[in-house]
């Protein structure tokens, strides 16, 4: 078998030399190499130059307190409407209506409570769930029997629409006897049905506006006799020992919830205790202007809840006054 000769390399021309040296042989890397040493003779930084406190940057000692926040610019549309200062809010005054034009304002302020037991009756009757579930059974009978893929869909929409139309004007159908009963609060229901005397209407003022009234009926204990010597006989006396009646209680819907309603209640307290005596009853009359329920039970629950709120707030009344009056003693 021959054998391979194993060619040895000449290493005499590979001696220690710098790469900027030898980069030369190739004589494209000429002028890149003038480049970097260029390049690296502009970034050497001299020993007082890497110690110099110029070019330190400067560094604020730490605090642990947080910075202080500068308070925030006001924002153009708070100051665009000034805060109205508690001296120009009118105060709330109560006193018995005594003109006609302030009892016609304190009988249209019933007669809209009572129109207003239509708008929440309606509301009870369209969300009640036994109503929506009916609604909702015509809906799907229409999908079910009168919709087609494959026709046009416009005749089970308008079938739809129309069956909830008919369904709120059964709605409003029903609901409008509050109308009827809100065109009866007027004079002749303001007259007591004995002697011809009107009710006492308490108003409560908010500055010129009314906001709040009571309609209280004082009731003698005995009726009054026919004879004229006693129609002649001071009314206030004949009080002696009878009984305060609300019949109508009612506050603007923007004024609720600020304690109007509370204190027109103190005020037919203070002033049926005053005429009939101290210890006289104060109640809600039976048929007062808002005890009139049109619809089935199951509509009324939320009046049935006013009713209760009435009674309890009447009842915290006179048990202030009683209080009251026993501090004084």
């Amino acid at each position: 078998m021959e054998r391979v000769g194993v060619r040895e390399l000449d290493l005499s021309n590979c001696g220690p030399g710098s790469v900027a040296e030898r980069v030369g042989v190739v004589p494209g890397l000429r002028s890149s190499a003038a480049f970097f040493t260029f390049l690296r003779a502009n970034l050497a930084l001299s020993p007082s130059a890497l110690s110099s406190n110029y070019n330190t940057p400067y560094l604020e000692p730490y605090s642990p307190q947080p910075p202080q926040l500068k308070p925030p610019s006001p924002s153009p549309l708070a100051t665009d409407e000034p805060l109205i200062p508690l001296d120009e809010i009118p105060p709330l005054s109560l006193d018995t209506l005594e003109t006609q034009d302030e009892k016609i304002d304190g009988l249209r302020l019933v007669a809209d409570s009572v129109t207003e037991m239509r708008q929440r009756a309606s509301k009870a009757v369209i969300l009640h769930p036994l109503c929506l579930a009916g609604l909702v059974t015509s809906w799907v009978a229409v999908y079910r029997f009168a919709y087609t893929p494959d026709r046009d869909a416009a005749r089970s929409l308008m079938l739809a629409s129309g069956i909830t139309m008919l369904y709120m004007a059964a709605v409003r159908f029903i609901t409008s006897g509050y109308d009827s009963l809100a065109e009866k609060i007027g004079w002749d229901w303001l007259r007591a049905d004995f002697g011809g005397e009107e009710d006492i209407i308490l108003g409560a003022h908010m500055g010129e506006t009314l906001v709040g009234a009571v309609v209280l009926r004082l009731e003698s204990k005995r009726p009054p006799l026919p004879s004229p010597k006693r129609k002649s006989r001071s009314r206030s006396a004949s009080l002696r020992g009878g009984k305060g009646v609300i019949r109508a209680w009612t506050t603007k819907y923007k004024y609720r919830g600020q304690g109007v309603g509370k204190k027109l209640l103190h005020e037919a307290v203070r002033l049926a205790r005053e005429r009939c005596g101290k210890d006289a009853q104060v109640g809600f009359a039976l048929e007062h202007a808002n005890s009139t329920m049109l619809l089935p039970n199951m509509f009324n629950a939320a009046f049935r809840r006013d009713e209760v709120r009435a009674a309890k707030a009447l009842e915290g009344a006179v048990l202030e006054w009683d209080v009251a009056k026993k501090k004084k003693r």
